[in-house]
């Protein structure tokens, strides 16, 4: 594993090394890109997992590589979060097939404890030096937050598997909806889309974001309250809020970095909306931003924290063309 650290004390390195977290990972390509919270690398020969990984939340992400493309070539990338306790040692195993990394019992990676010294010169040290980084990034994420946000599958996947809504296989499937026959010639770009397949992602992959509000105003708004509530997002906020977080505002702020760091780390882009939809209502709150100066005082401080890991050309970037961040930003409402 490239560009690990080495440099540190030999007494501390010891100590880390016994009372830290291992990740033990076997059989992954190498070549493929591998990492933990901010950093990443790419595997070589004698890859088997990190060391002295400090407990609590951490994100690995990975990106195979391609077997016949170029050197450098790898696949769409794969996350997961977890929750390491003090000196506890997690196994998983490449699935060549699936091309994932697959967890193995308890029991299994357990065995490993007696031999975690031969593994030691396979095992990259946890860069300690980023830590700081990451802990500012993720440090209203914990067991419970990504229990309830993380896909069933367990996996967070930059281009997840997408299925057919129905199955059309039959010219008799494709009559019923007025489709022309696959082999027909197309006669518009119009008539190409509308032939293809209406598709929705493969259950149990789909990361589980809070619902956005679809309205900003109450049901029988007067035309007044309508503006009311479109210039001032507070009562959308309040929906959102009382749906997913009861009497528990400040929970929204975890869901705001782990879909930050889907989409940074994970190359989510459902990451990025989530996080745009979230900003947008958190920064247009007038009203709620007066009644909860302490969750403001922590939005802010995440934002600060976000927009530092942001790469030089978002703001020119295809992706974000439309300047989201300078529009919201003008609405924040601060509490003082």
């Amino acid at each position: 594993m490239e560009g690990a650290s080495v440099d540190m004390d030999p007494e501390l390195a010891r100590q880390l090394f016994f009372e830290g977290a291992t990740l033990v990972f076997l059989g992954v390509p190498e070549g493929s890109e591998f990492g933990i919270d901010c950093n990443s690398w790419q595997v070589g020969p004698r890859f088997r997992g990190v060391k002295m990984v400090p407990p609590g939340v951490h994100f690995v992400h990975y990106s195979v590589k391609r077997k016949d493309g170029a050197a450098s070539e790898t696949g769409p990338r794969t996350g997961i979060f977890l929750h390491l306790e003090q000196k506890e040692i997690r196994l998983l195993h490449w699935n060549p097939q699936d091309e994932l990394m697959v967890p193995a019992p308890e029991e299994e990676a357990e065995k490993l404890r007696e031999q975690l010294t031969s593994l030691d010169p396979f095992l990259g040290p946890y860069p300690y030096e980023s830590l700081r980084c990451w802990v500012s990034l993720s440090s209203h994420i914990n067991k419970e937050v990504i229990g309830r946000l993380q896909p069933v599958c367990g996996n967070i996947y930059a281009f997840p598997e997408v299925l057919p809504t129905e199955n059309m296989t039959h010219t008799e499937d494709r009559a019923k909806h007025n489709l022309p026959k696959y082999d027909s010639g197309c006669q518009s770009y119009k008539e190409g889309m509308s032939r293809l397949p209406l598709m929705k992602q493969k259950a149990g992959t789909e990361i589980r974001f809070s619902q956005l509000p679809a309205k900003l105003y109450p049901e029988n708004a007067t035309p007044a309250e309508v503006t009311k509530h479109s210039m001032d997002l507070s009562y959308a906020l309040g929906c959102l809020l009382e749906t997913n977080y009861p009497g528990q505002p400040l929970e929204v702020l975890a869901e705001l970095q782990f879909s930050f760091v889907c989409f940074l780390l994970g190359n989510v882009y459902e990451g990025f909306e989530q996080w745009k939809g979230l900003l947008n209502l958190l920064c247009r709150s007038e009203t709620f931003a007066l009644q909860q100066p302490d969750l403001y005082s922590e939005v802010i401080s995440i934002l600060y924290h976000q927009l530092a890991q942001v790469p030089t050309d978002f703001f020119i970037d295809i992706v974000s063309q439309d300047n989201f961040l300078t529009s919201t930003l003008q609405h924040e409402a601060l509490p003082w």
